[in-house]
C-alpha cells in the first residue's frame, strides 16, 4: 500500500518524481518494484520484464520532460512500473480486469502512452515517425523508444533501424537486453549482444564510463572525439548499430542509476544529428526471488502469494486445448519422421515446448519473426516435410503476406495450429483472435477447420497430417475442452463434412468452433417456447459442407449461423452460398451471428461473450426473434 512508503506515496505523476534528488531515485526504486510485486499477484498479469526495468522506467521519467517528451514502449509488457508513475497508481489493482487498466500502452487510456502497442517490434517505427513529425512541425521534443533484446531481432525492427540510421532525425533508442525474451533467445542478434556484453574492459573501468557518459559533450575537441570513439570501438567490438547509423553506447547496468542517469541526461542534452542506441542490460525479474529464479523469470503470472511465489491454480481439471494439441502431434511424430514444429517465440505459449523436448532437431523456435516463419515452413513443406506451425491467431495476422503469397499460392501443404481463436480475457482485444476465418476463408486452396471439443480437436490433428496437397489451419481457443473422452491418432474426419448434432424443425442452428455448447444450451431454452430446433456442427469454415448446409436450408423455416470471429467470416461464406443457389428467393430467414463490429474491451471471457452477443440466452433470443418478430421494410417504388 502506498501509504506505507516514503516517497512512492507522494509520486502521483512524473513531474513529481522529478522533485526527488538523484540519491534517492534506488530508494523509489525499491517501493516501486514492492508496490508492483503486491498489485500483480492480486491481479496476475507480466511480471517478470516489469520488475527488470524498475530503474529504466524511474531514469527515463527522472530525465525526459515526459509526456512533452514522447516515451515508447515496445509490446507493454515491462510497463507497469510506468503505469504506477504516470498517474495511475490508484488504479494499478484493476490491471487486466474489466474497465480497468490495459496490461499495455493505450493511447485511451493516459497521455503518457503516446502510441498503443501488446505486439512486439513496433516501438522504434513508431518512435521514427513521432520524431519525424516533430521535426515537420519545428518541435525540439525528445523521442524515446524502449525495445528489447528478443523484440529488436524482428525484421520490422531492422527495418526502422535501416530508416533511421539514414534519417539523421534525433532519437533515442534504449535496448533493454535482459537476456530473456518470452522465450530463449535466438538468432545471430542474441550471439552478437552476449559479445558486447562479455568484453574484457566492461564494467571494469569506471573511467571507461566517464569518458562514454560525455561522448555527447561539445567540450570534446576533435582529437578527443577520435580517442572516445577508438575506446568505445573498443569496448564494444565495433557495433551493429554504428553501422545503421546509430550513434552507440553500451552495454551499462541498466540497474544503476548512478550511471544510468547522467547517461540518460546526456542523451537528452546532445545535439547529434541523428539516432543514438544505448544499450541497457537488465535482469528479468530482478528483485523478486522468485521470479529471479524461475525458468520464464514470472513472465505471465496467475494470481501468487507473495511471500511462496505459490500461484493459484484454476482448479479445473479439464484438458487445455493447448496440450491436447502438443501431445497429439507428439504422439504423430514419433510415428511419422517428416512431422516438425515450428513457432515464433512462443514454445511454452503454444504447446511446442513439449514437442521440443520429444524431437528437439524437429523443432524451430525462430524468436519473433511471424512473416519468416511461415516462408520457413513453406521452405519445409517443398522437401517432403510436414510442418506445423503453432502460432496465436492475432500473431499470425504479421504473416497474412507470407500465407498468401508463400504457401496458398503455391498451394503448400502447410499446416497451420492456430492458438488463442475468439476472445481471450485479460489480454483485450489485441490478443483476440477475431480475424483468422475471415482472412483464411477468403483464400483459394485452404482448408480451415475449427473443432468444437477436444474430441474433434483431435480428429482434425489426425486428418491434417494427410494433408499433403495444400495448406490447412485449425483453430482453437484459449483454455479447457469439455471433458470428453479423447479419441485414437487413427481417427480422421471427411474433408468438408459437417455433422448433425439434433435434428429438429423451423430452425437450424450452423454452429462453428466452441460456440456449440452455447448452442445446445440456447436449443434446450428454446424447446421450453416450444421451439426444437436442429443443430449442426460446421466442423469446416472451407470448404464448406455445401450439401448439409443447403439441406438444411431447404428443409428449416430459419438457417442461423454461430461463431467466434468477426464479420466476413463463415456465416458471410455460407449465405453467399444460399444466395447464389437461389435460397433466399424462396423465403428462407437467415441470421449471422458473429463477433460485432467493433475491438472487444478486456474482461471475464463469459462477459465478452455477453458483449458479442453469442452466449446462450443471446443466441436462443435471436432465433426467438426471427421466427416471431415480424420485421418490415418499406420498399419505395419509383
Amino acid at each position: 500500500m502506498t501509504e506505507d512508503y516514503k516517497y512512492l506515496k507522494e509520486i502521483n505523476f512524473p513531474a513529481d518524481l522529478r522533485k526527488l534528488s538523484e540519491s534517492q531515485l534506488q530508494d523509489l526504486s525499491n517501493e516501486l518494484r514492492a508496490e508492483m510485486i503486491n498489485a500483480v499477484s492480486q491481479t496476475g498479469g507480466h511480471l517478470g520484464a516489469g520488475l527488470g526495468v524498475v530503474e529504466l522506467t524511474v531514469a527515463l521519467h527522472y530525465v525526459f520532460d515526459t509526456p512533452n517528451d514522447k516515451l515508447i514502449w515496445d509490446v507493454g509488457h515491462q510497463t507497469y512500473p510506468h503505469k504506477i508513475l504516470t498517474g495511475r497508481k490508484s488504479k494499478i489493482k484493476t490491471l487486466r480486469q474489466g474497465n480497468g487498466l490495459s496490461g499495455f500502452t493505450k493511447r485511451s487510456e493516459s497521455e503518457y502512452d503516446p502510441f498503443g502497442a501488446a505486439h512486439s517490434s513496433t516501438s522504434i517505427s513508431s518512435a521514427l515517425g513521432i520524431a519525424e513529425a516533430n521535426k515537420l512541425s519545428n518541435k525540439s521534443n525528445n523521442v524515446i523508444a524502449v525495445i528489447g533484446d528478443g523484440a529488436i531481432s524482428a525484421g520490422m525492427a531492422y527495418e526502422a533501424m535501416n530508416n533511421a540510421g539514414a534519417s539523421k532525425t534525433k532519437m533515442i533508442v534504449v535496448l533493454n537486453d535482459n537476456d530473456m525474451s518470452i522465450a530463449k533467445p535466438v538468432g545471430a542478434m542474441r550471439t552478437y549482444l552476449a559479445k558486447l556484453f562479455s568484453g574484457k574492459i566492461y564494467f571494469s573501468l569506471r573511467e571507461t564510463f566517464k569518458l562514454i557518459t560525455s561522448a555527447f559533450s561539445k567540450r570534446f575537441s576533435a582529437n578527443a572525439g577520435k580517442a572516445e570513439d577508438f575506446l568505445r570501438s573498443a569496448v564494444t567490438g565495433g557495433t551493429l548499430f554504428n553501422s545503421l547509423g546509430f550513434y552507440y553506447v553500451g552495454p551499462i547496468d541498466g540497474h544503476d542509476l548512478d550511471t544510468l542517469v547522467p547517461i540518460l541526461k546526456n542523451a537528452r542534452d546532445s545535439k547529434h544529428q541523428g539516432p543514438i542506441m544505448i544499450h541497457v542490460k537488465t535482469q528479468k525479474g530482478k528483485g523478486y526471488s522468485f521470479a529471479e529464479k524461475a525458468s520464464d523469470h514470472y513472465h505471465g503470472v496467475s494470481k501468487f502469494n507473495v511471500v511462496t511465489g505459490e500461484q493459484v491454480k484454476s482448479g479445473v481439471n479439464l484438458p487445455a486445448y493447448t496440450k491436447v494439441f502438443a501431445n497429439t502431434l507428439v504422439k504423430h511424430a514419433e510415428k511419422d519422421s517428416k512431422i516438425v514444429g515450428i513457432t515464433a517465440a512462443m514454445p511454452g505459449g503454444t504447446g511446442m515446448d513439449i514437442f521440443a523436448k520429444q524431437f528437439p532437431k524437429r523443432m524451430f523456435d525462430v524468436g519473433i519473426a511471424e512473416q519468416h516463419a511461415v516462408t520457413f515452413a513453406a521452405g519445409l513443406s517443398t522437401e517432403n516435410y510436414k510442418p506445423y506451425v503453432a502460432i496465436y491467431s492475432t500473431f499470425l495476422q504479421r504473416a497474412y503476406d507470407q500465407v498468401v503469397h508463400d504457401v496458398a499460392i503455391q498451394s503448400l501443404p502447410v499446416r497451420f495450429a492456430i492458438d488463442r481463436a475468439g476472445l481471450v480475457g485479460a489480454d483485450g482485444s489485441t490478443h483476440a483472435g477475431s480475424f483468422d476465418i475471415t482472412y483464411l476463408s477468403t483464400l483459394p486452396n485452404f482448408i480451415v477447420m475449427a473443432p468444437s471439443d477436444e474430441s474433434e480437436f483431435i480428429k482434425m490433428i489426425n486428418t491434417s497430417v494427410h494433408i499433403n496437397d495444400k495448406p490447412s489451419a485449425i483453430r482453437y481457443p484459449r483454455g479447457t475442452g469439455v471433458g470428453l473422452e479423447l479419441p485414437s491418432i487413427d481417427e480422421t474426419i471427411e474433408i468438408g463434412k459437417g455433422r448433425v448434432i439434433q435434428k429438429g424443425k423451423q430452425v437450424c442452428i450452423l454452429s462453428l468452433g466452441t460456440r456449440l455448447e452455447e448452442c445446445k444450451i440456447a436449443a434446450e431454452e428454446l424447446k421450453i417456447k416450444g421451439i426444437n430446433p436442429t443443430i449442426i456442427d460446421a466442423r469446416f469454415a472451407k470448404p464448406l459442407d455445401q450439401e448439409l448446409i443447403l439441406k438444411c436450408a431447404r428443409e428449416h423455416e430459419v438457417v442461423i449461423t454461430v461463431e467466434e470471429g468477426s464479420i466476413g467470416g463463415f456465416g458471410s461464406h455460407v449465405k453467399n452460398l444460399l444466395a447464389e443457389k437461389g435460397i433466399f428467393d424462396k423465403g428462407l430467414k437467415f441470421r449471422s451471428m458473429t463477433l460485432p463490429d467493433i475491438f472487444i474491451e478486456q474482461d471475464d471471457p463469459k462477459k465478452m461473450y455477453d458483449v458479442a452477443g453469442l452466449n446462450a440466452s443471446q443466441i436462443s433470443k435471436k432465433i426467438h426473434d426471427v421466427l416471431f418478430v415480424k420485421e418490415s421494410i418499406k420498399v419505395v417504388k419509383n
